[in-house]
């Protein structure tokens, strides 16, 4: 075994072995949503959360101003503020679907760096 090996092999805690028992069963699409919301970013993603859901109501609200709307400049200004409204919520969205990857990216290599560890033992 190289010195490598053996200061990863000193290095792998129980609580690194508990960690890749929890990444063996999986992790629902909740959980991971969830997960997005700890870390050094959970304020930033309860920012984008609360932004989303603000753009979300935007959009509710001008989709009932659109069937309210008198003249056709009403309604293209409504649908403007929709339109903007609908990206911007889809953009959030993506946010959190980049983040989520990011995160299932990262348990999988810690998994794969548990995994040579043990198998370097």
């Amino acid at each position: 075994m190289t010195s490598f090996e053996t200061r990863l092999k000193e290095s792998l805690s129980a609580e690194d072995e508990a960690f890749l028992k929890n990444l063996e069963e999986g992790e629902s699409l909740f959980g991971q949503l969830g997960a997005t919301f700890t870390g050094p970013m959970k304020f930033w993603t309860g920012f984008a959360f609360m932004l989303g859901f603000i753009f979300f109501l935007g959009m509710i609200w001008c989709a009932v101003e659109i069937s309210r709307a008198a003249s056709v400049q009403e309604v293209g200004l409504w649908l403007a503020g929709f339109v903007f409204a609908m990206v911007a919520t889809g953009m959030i969205k993506t946010w959190f679907w980049l983040r989520m990857t990011h995160l299932a990216t990262l348990r999988e290599l810690k998994r794969i760096e548990l995994r040579l560890i043990r198998r370097a033992a």
